[in-house]
């Protein structure tokens, strides 16, 4: 008679046994699939947004965190009405800039808060809404992340002179970052001297 019990028996624990391993079969190949779209999530985003990235997650503390913010940036910039200048923008907003530059010679001060402001503006015409400038500059990270950075140290040095801590060598900094900058955002080199 216990022969006859335990034919059933060892079937079922059998049965049960392929259902554990394939139930473990079926978890590692979701947590290695998931892995992957992860990689690949992560690659994408070093890809995109470049130095902006490392930057973001040494502030974040976490790659997961950090990869949250881009993601939350990219949405919120898809939303913007971003547009191209028309060209007839870009000649104005390229010689607003070739004014700057030769003010820089004469006040280099006033030269830096210009070209600043020159920024913001051509941003603003852009479609960026001109919240405060930590926003500003996240969102241009989305489409022009080699810049960004220039942009944050031409934007502290302007800070800076404003109350009057810079150099005359810090003012030339921040104006070669600011054309480096008003390129980009004006996506054209029509800005070479003549």
């Amino acid at each position: 008679m216990e022969d006859g019990l335990q034919g059933p028996w060892r079937e079922s624990c059998m049965e049960t046994g392929n259902i554990i391993v394939l139930i473990v079969a079926g978890l590692a190949v979701a947590i290695i699939a998931w892995a992957l779209v992860q990689r690949q999530k992560t690659r994408k985003l070093k890809q995109q947004f470049g130095p902006e990235y490392d930057r973001v997650i040494g502030q974040e503390k976490s790659s997961r965190r950090a990869e949250a913010v881009l993601g939350e940036r990219q949405k919120r910039v898809e939303k913007y009405p971003l547009r191209d200048l028309s060209q007839e923008e870009r000649d104005r907003f390229a010689a607003k800039w070739r004014s700057v530059q030769e003010h820089f010679v004469d006040d280099p001060r006033g030269a830096v808060a210009q070209a600043d402001s020159l920024v913001t503006e051509a941003m603003g015409t852009r479609g960026y809404p001109m919240t405060d400038f930590e926003q500003r500059a996240a969102d241009l990270s989305v489409d022009h992340p080699t810049v960004v950075q220039d942009y944050r140290e031409a934007h502290q040095i302007a800070m800076l002179d404003a109350q009057g801590s810079a150099s005359t060598e810090d003012l030339r900094r921040a104006m070669q970052r600011y054309r480096t900058l008003v390129e980009h955002v004006l996506d054209t080199h029509v800005l070479q001297h003549r």
